[in-house]
């Protein structure tokens, strides 16, 4: 089974404070962790922590489709981040993000009301292109009206989605905001998930998401194995004849 993640922990500039969230990260089981930064084309920093796998994020927040250029184009700086996320303020650039761009992950607004309503298409189309969709769990347990809307935009997007491309992170910038993948699986209950469609939102959907995202950086594919479980018939077939003879008795 994959490894529990969380794709959002900000980068701030508190050495002591960042080596802190990442010790309770590793503590509470996380075995992969991704330090976003937003909208801030610095030179990738490698972790330090040999208990967890640190990664390098860059969020843009786009409120014009003048902004997507910055993703569009094959700058040096964007393949410094093992994961490019993109922040939509519009329905327009939601369907961009969804359809054109070349991004790991594309951000749900979950501290306000929606301005537009998702729509099939283009979710669908992300969908199919290996695009994942995100929500933040951390503004729901700081207040009442913000865990109203992330609920309610968490629900409008399953309706969509039906579950399928969803990763669940932190966004955390203290240490007691962070909470363990199983806790974080149970929100995911609220959110309208299955319960194994939670437990993928902290573990397989997070893997996914890395392996799109070293895959965009080489512009090739990016293999990996899962060892397949025997099924019984197979089993009984490779027993030598005098056990099955016993097992039939």
């Amino acid at each position: 089974m994959a490894g529990f993640a969380d794709l959002n922990l900000p980068q701030g500039p508190d050495k002591k404070s960042l080596q802190s969230l990442l010790e309770a990260a590793a503590h509470l089981g996380y075995s992969a962790v991704a330090l976003n930064h937003v909208i801030d084309f610095k030179e990738k920093k490698q972790g330090t922590s040999k208990r967890i796998k640190v990664l390098t994020r860059l969020t843009l927040i786009v409120s014009d489709p003048s902004h997507c250029n910055l993703l569009r184009s094959t700058s040096a700086n964007i393949r410094l981040y093992d994961i490019i996320a993109v922040f939509p303020k519009t329905e327009k650039l939601f369907h961009i993000a969804c359809t054109t761009l070349d991004v790991d992950l594309v951000c749900i607004n979950v501290t306000e009301k929606l301005p537009f309503y998702f729509r099939r298409p283009p979710v669908n189309m992300a969908i199919d292109r290996g695009i994942y969709f995100e929500l933040l769990y951390t503004p729901a347990i700081k207040d009442s009206t913000m865990r109203r809307y992330t609920i309610s935009n968490a629900i409008s997007l399953m309706q969509i989605c039906k579950g399928k491309n969803i990763v669940i992170s932190s966004a955390a910038e203290r240490p007691l905001e962070l909470r363990g993948p199983y806790d974080v699986a149970n929100l995911g209950l609220l959110f309208g998930l299955s319960e194994s469609e939670a437990k993928a939102a902290v573990s397989t959907n997070c893997r996914a998401t890395m392996l799109h995202g070293e895959t965009r950086k080489s512009a090739c594919g990016v293999v990996y194995t899962v060892k397949k479980p025997r099924k019984v018939e197979e089993e009984e077939t490779t027993l030598p004849a005098c056990k099955k003879a016993k097992t039939q008795a």
